[in-house]
Parts: structure tokens; C-alpha cells; sequence
């Protein structure tokens, strides 16, 4: 007799049939913030493709096409779709070279807490005493400052240390390492409790009984069991990292002019602003509001789908 093997199903199609996606499908507000995300992040992605010329090569820049107004406006010119600065750089490639600049930041950030957080939220919730002690006392000392306070003292303390010629180079991973420091104490203690819960369960126990290593319990049995909360704060923290990132270099302290974010784009145009020159400071805002409110109705989503509570 014949036996007819059924093929395992692939990953992609577990996906469509799981009830996250129908969730995702049947949330129109989801819908909305993903494709406007994607949008802005393909946008960002082809920015050479796309755009008149590159904000970053001051070779480029030209001072008789400065301060030129948006197309629509009267003195607009072509190519310069949202108008020029100051010194001549087209708003639009500014606006998603700066794009690119503040996703890549908040992303890698974003990875470099919740690593961080992970692994210390397992450890501290596995081996618990005193490890759990020194962890969780850090985190509240963290906790205890301003989350801006302790970014700006990071930054200033690396660019009092650094050479002169690297601190335009490395402003970018300083600025990721400014914003995960005070970040993985959420996500280190989301875990902890977790793994406080399931490290008490039988299967855990069993697993110790015969000897099987600490960091193979802790990452095949424990972490998944934490991973539903640590989705949602990640998506939500996402959103937070690109407005800390722009926090900090609207004050001056983050990426320098001549390779400006979206909060370096904002701290130039607010000089001009009560000068009539509203579009370079607009439009930066306009960008940095759509990214942060994109991610944030997705976290939301997010929130709700994972939650059987809330269904």
C-alpha cells in the first residue's frame, strides 16, 4: 500500500497561515504604517538613485543655488523638488541620505540593547543571587538618570578621548553605543522575569538533572518562551532610538553637519526658520514625524496581535 508523504510546509507559507499574519492582514492601521515604512526605507535605501546630487560631497554644493524655495513655491527651480539650504543642498537628498542615517542608527541600536539585554535578563533570571543583584543594581542606576543626561555624558566622554580627525568618523557608532547603554535595562529585565518563571518549570529542572549546559537551557528552553514581550518593546524602542538620535543631534551632539540626520537636518533649519527659509526645517520633521509614527502604529499592532488578552 502506498504511503503519500505530505511535504513539511515552508516558513513563508506558515507565515500566511498563521493567525499573526491574518491578524496583520485584517488591521488596516498596520497595513498603513508598513507600507509607509517600507516606503521611507526603500526611499532612503535608493537615495543616490534617485536624487539631484549628494548632500555629503561639499564638492557638490554650489552657493548661487542656495536658499532656493520648494518647486511649487515662486523662484522654485528643477531640480530641487523641496528647495535648497544655505549652502545649496538640495532638501530632498538631504532629507533621505538623512533618512538612511537615522533608520541605520535606531536599527543597530535598537540590536546592540536587545543583545545586551538579552543576555543579561537570561543570565540574571537563570543563576539568580548575587549575579542577579549586580545586574538588576546597574540597571537601576541606569534607570535612575535621564536617558539623555546619560547619552550626551557617553558622547561627550568619546569625543573628549578621541583624535581630533576621528570624531566625525566614529559619530555614527558612538551615537549607537550613547542610545543602547541606558536601553538594554528594559529588555534585561523583561527577560529576567521570564526566565525567573520558566527557570522553576519541569522541563528546566529535567534539563539540569542531566547535565545539560547553562547556555543551551537558557537559549533553546528558556529564551523562546520570552520572546513575545521582547518583540513588542523592540518595535516600540525602534521608534524611540530615532527620536533620541535626533535629540541628540538637534543639540549638537550627534552626527556633525557635513553628514547630517534627520535631527542635524531640524538643528540647522531652526536657525532659519523666523527668517522665511521654513522649508529646510519643515521637511526634515515632516520625515522624522512619518518614520516615528509609522513604527509606532506598527508596534501597536504588534502589541495587540501578541496579547491574548486584548483580542
Amino acid at each position: 500500500m502506498d504511503k503519500t508523504v505530505t511535504p513539511r510546509p515552508s516558513r513563508l507559507q506558515r507565515l500566511r497561515e498563521s493567525d499573526l499574519w491574518y491578524s496583520f492582514c485584517a488591521h488596516p492601521s498596520a497595513i498603513f504604517a508598513a507600507v509607509l515604512l517600507g516606503l521611507v526605507a526603500l526611499t532612503a535605501l535608493l537615495a543616490p538613485l534617485i536624487t539631484p546630487q549628494n548632500p555629503y560631497d561639499l564638492a557638490a554644493l554650489e552657493l548661487w543655488n542656495s536658499e532656493i524655495p520648494p518647486l511649487w513655491e515662486d523662484g522654485g527651480q528643477w531640480p530641487y523638488l523641496l528647495g535648497t539650504d544655505t549652502q545649496g543642498r538640495d532638501i530632498l537628498s538631504a532629507v533621505l541620505y538623512g533618512s538612511r542615517i537615522s533608520l541605520i542608527i535606531g536599527f543597530a541600536s535598537v540590536i546592540l540593547a536587545l543583545v545586551v539585554g538579552l543576555a543579561l535578563g537570561l543570565i540574571a533570571g537563570y543563576f539568580g543571587g548575587w549575579v542577579d543583584n549586580v545586574i538588576m543594581r546597574v540597571g537601576d542606576v541606569l534607570l535612575s538618570m535621564p536617558f539623555i543626561l546619560i547619552a550626551i555624558l557617553i558622547t561627550a566622554i568619546a569625543s573628549a578621548s578621541l583624535p581630533t580627525g576621528l570624531k566625525d568618523v566614529l559619530a555614527a557608532p558612538i551615537l549607537i553605543l550613547a542610545i543602547a547603554v541606558p536601553s538594554w535595562v528594559q529588555y534585561a529585565r523583561t527577560v529576567r522575569a521570564s526566565a525567573m518563571v520558566e527557570a522553576k518549570k519541569e522541563y528546566v529542572q529535567a534539563a539540569k538533572l542531566i547535565r545539560v549546559k547553562a547556555w543551551r537551557v537558557m537559549l533553546h528552553h528558556i529564551l523562546p518562551n520570552c520572546l513575545t514581550p521582547i518583540m513588542v518593546a523592540a518595535t516600540l524602542n525602534f521608534g524611540l532610538a530615532i527620536l533620541s538620535e535626533a535629540t541628540l543631534s538637534f543639540l549638537g551632539v550627534g552626527m556633525p553637519p557635513d553628514q547630517p540626520s534627520l535631527g542635524t537636518l531640524i538643528r540647522i533649519g531652526n536657525q532659519y526658520l523666523f527668517s522665511g527659509l521654513w522649508w529646510i526645517v519643515v521637511f526634515p520633521s515632516v520625515q522624522l514625524c512619518l518614520i516615528v509614527l509609522s513604527v509606532n502604529m506598527i508596534g501597536d499592532w504588534l502589541r495587540d496581535a501578541l496579547n491574548p488578552k486584548l483580542r
